[in-house]
């Protein structure tokens, strides 16, 4: 099974990538049909397979030989390793149905803010209705609570803190970093998201030193901060709840 969930998070990511590649372009993510970026010419079923083709071809187009971005099988291979991870942690059942849709939209977000430094308000409002959706289902089929006041304070606190960072940073911060970590603030409620803030930070921290020593990034360069958010939150549904009774047991070890 796991095999299967792997190839299927892999089909998913092919979609993926025309999202990354067209969104901000403002072009349709429907029509036309997948083509090489350089030729036009529209790619038969074969140059689509995932991972394979990629490979098969060489890193080039099999028409104009123009040079594939190495994105293609990253965004590929990432994408079903995260749906195998959620199938390991959930099953197959509704969580894990959420979570590789929102997954895979973050992966999308994750690559269009690194590159473009931008945040399509669709892909956060998107997030947000399949998060109401599924709190909706949850209560419906397993009687969970929907728990709208913490989700909703996650949302309020969440995008307030970004709000007061963007104020004070006069726009270093964008919008769309904002609307982000509010919509996974309402997804995962007041004490997780705040503890996602903190390690977008960390992350954020990390990697753009690593990008700095590297010379990949100069001081005066933009580096987006999506991208961290995205690991963060990533990071808090795997390992959240651990991170959580760890961090309740030293606080309750430090007061007895």
């Amino acid at each position: 099974m796991p095999i299967l969930i792997f190839v299927f998070g892999t089909i998913i990511a092919s979609f993926l990538n025309v999202c990354i590649y067209r969104i901000p372009r403002k072009e349709s993510i429907i029509y036309p049909s997948s083509h090489c970026p350089h030729c036009g010419i529209p790619l038969k079923w074969y140059n689509l397979i995932p991972i394979l083709s990629f490979i098969v071809q060489g890193g080039k187009c099999s028409y104009c030989k123009g040079k594939i971005s190495l994105q293609y099988p990253v965004v590929e291979i990432l994408n079903g390793i995260m749906f195998v991870m959620l199938y390991n942690k959930f099953g197959l059942n509704l969580d894990f149905l959420f979570y590789s849709i929102l997954f895979s939209l973050l992966i999308v977000i994750f690559f269009i803010d690194m590159y473009y430094q931008i945040i399509p308000n669709g892909l956060n409002i998107l997030i947000l209705v399949f998060a109401v959706l599924n709190k909706i289902l949850q209560n419906l089929f397993y009687n969970k609570p929907l728990n709208l006041i913490d989700s909703l304070l996650g949302l309020i606190i969440s995008s307030g803190i970004f709000l007061l960072i963007i104020i004070v940073s006069k726009g270093a911060m964008g919008g769309g970093d904002m609307k982000l970590i509010g919509v996974l603030g309402f997804i995962l409620g007041f004490k997780k998201i705040i503890l996602t803030i903190f390690l977008s930070f960390i992350f954020g921290g990390l990697i753009s030193i690593l990008l700095l020593i590297f010379k990949i990034k100069s001081r005066k360069d933009p580096i987006a901060f999506g991208p961290f958010i995205c690991l963060a939150f990533v990071f808090m549904v795997f390992w959240g709840d651990d991170l959580l009774f760890w961090y309740s047991m030293k606080l309750l070890g430090g007061i007895l």
